[in-house]
Formats: structure tokens, C-alpha cells, sequence
């Protein structure tokens, strides 16, 4: 098994609940532009666990990602030994951004006696929400074009640029960290082709939170493009696993709303 970096932000002294993150792309566990630095104060009574996935931040190269492969991964992290007061041995919270949200499911239906509570931050989860006239207009759109028609010239920083002031967003600072995610994402198996299955996460003793933003104030094409179908999935899912909803202004709800997400999960965890 290839090993992957994890950031580890623990102030527990080893003692606290794990919670392990699972980022979405064009970033890595740690990034506190799209990835999890904002939730770093939740270290002070949990042990954070940031996962880099394959071809992102500090793990190893990839030739292509793919959900299932990450998915093998984190259960390898779930089934990881664990002693502390604040759980039982080898179990962990279970956060998951976009397509991490669509890796955590895929991971918890697998073992699910490893998982204490599923968290999904915006999982672009489309196949289980298909039967939404949104999300079933999304993927007929992308059933348009075959998979791997990106031209082979175009480059990791012409696509972040595209990515991001194409739909109205400002344009990150093309590191080299950034543009290998970046890279690594163009690289991507496309994740509307993961189908997670939904009833060992619907009967699972352990409770799941979504969490999805308002979007009113997101650029058109990106609110259009990304942000209904992605609303679509999180009430779609919340009906489906019988789950709790937690909307929030904005369209990254742990980057631009932190103090309101970082509040949830820990009620979220220690309830």
C-alpha cells in the first residue's frame, strides 16, 4: 500500500477522538485556502488527522487518481490502532469535502464499525442524487463529453485560471504545490462515476451531517454550474441517510464560514 501523508493536529496529548479529513480538489489536507486549516482549533479537544491524498500536497505521485483507491486508503487510516479516553479503539469522526465527501461515503459503507459520525461538506455525490432534475441535468451535460478529451496542451496553470476567474472566482496563487494538485485533478477519474452505496450508510448506528452553503452570492456560472447541483446532492443525501442539514452563507462553508462549521462538528462529535 502506497503511503499517504496526514497531517496530524492534535492538543490532546494523544488522548482526544480522532476526526480524519478527506480534501476535495485543486488542494490538500492542510491548505487554508480550500483544504481544512480553518478547523485547526478543533485540535484543542480532538486529534485532527488531515489526509493528503494520492498526488496532492506531500503524498507520492500518481498516475491517475481514483475514488476507489482513495477510499482502500482511508480505511487503511479508519482501521489504524487507537488509544484515548475520548473513543473506542480504532474508530474516528469521518469528515469529507466534495469528491472527499464521495471517498468518506465510499470508505464508511465499507466499514462502517470503523466510522463514529460521517460529516459531508458539499459531496459532489451526483450518482446518488440522480433522480434530481438538477443533478440529472449536470450529468447529462457532462455525458457530453468523453472522459480524457482534455487536450494534452493544456497546463495545470491554464486550467486553475480557467477554474477559477473563468466562472468569476479570483485566480490562487499558482504555486508549485497548488499547480501539482492542480495537475493531479485534471488526472482525476471523474467522480460522477462513483456509485456509493447508500444502505450500509442509512442503517449505520452512527449519525451523519451535512453541510451544504447558501450560494446566493456566488458568481453566476459558478452558482449555476457547481453550486445547484451540489445543493441538490446535500438535500438529496440528507433524506436518503435520514441525515441532519446544516446550510450556511456562502459556497465554502469551512473556509468562509469556520467559527459556525468548526461549532457544529464539535457539538456534532461530543453529543
Amino acid at each position: 500500500m502506497t503511503a499517504i501523508h496526514v497531517t496530524s493536529w492534535d492538543e490532546t496529548d494523544g488522548q482526544g477522538p480522532r476526526a480524519l479529513f478527506v480534501h476535495n480538489i485543486f488542494t490538500w489536507g492542510s491548505d487554508d485556502l480550500y483544504g481544512f486549516a480553518a478547523q485547526r482549533p478543533l485540535a484543542g479537544r480532538h486529534r485532527l488527522l488531515l489526509v493528503d491524498r494520492r498526488g496532492y500536497g506531500r503524498s507520492p505521485a500518481t498516475g491517475r487518481g481514483d475514488f476507489e483507491t482513495d477510499a482502500d486508503d482511508l480505511v487503511g487510516l479508519l482501521g489504524a490502532p487507537h488509544h484515548g479516553r475520548g473513543g473506542r479503539e480504532g474508530t474516528a469522526h469521518l469528515v469529507g469535502h466534495g469528491n472527499g465527501g464521495v471517498i468518506a461515503m465510499l470508505a464508511a459503507a465499507r466499514r462502517p464499525d470503523l466510522v463514529r459520525s460521517l460529516t459531508l461538506i458539499q459531496p459532489s455525490a451526483f450518482t446518488a442524487a440522480a433522480g434530481h432534475p438538477t443533478v440529472a441535468a449536470m450529468l447529462e451535460r457532462v455525458a457530453e463529453s468523453a472522459p480524457g478529451d482534455l487536450p494534452e496542451s493544456v497546463t495545470p496553470r491554464e486550467f486553475l485560471r480557467a477554474s477559477t476567474e473563468g466562472i468569476g472566482l479570483p485566480l490562487p496563487e499558482p504555486t508549485p504545490r497548488r499547480l501539482r494538485a492542480v495537475a493531479t485533478s485534471m488526472r482525476e477519474r471523474p467522480i460522477w462515476e462513483a456509485h456509493v452505496p447508500l444502505e450500509p450508510l442509512r442503517s449505520a448506528p452512527w449519525p451523519t451531517l451535512v453541510v451544504c452553503g447558501t450560494w446566493e452570492d456566488a458568481p453566476e456560472l459558478y452558482r449555476r454550474h457547481v453550486g445547484e447541483p451540489l445543493m441538490a446532492c446535500a438535500e438529496t443525501l440528507t433524506g436518503a441517510l435520514g441525515a441532519r442539514l446544516l446550510r450556511v452563507p456562502g459556497f465554502y462553508p469551512h473556509t468562509q464560514q469556520p467559527d459556525t462549521v468548526n461549532a457544529a462538528l464539535d457539538e456534532f462529535w461530543t453529543s
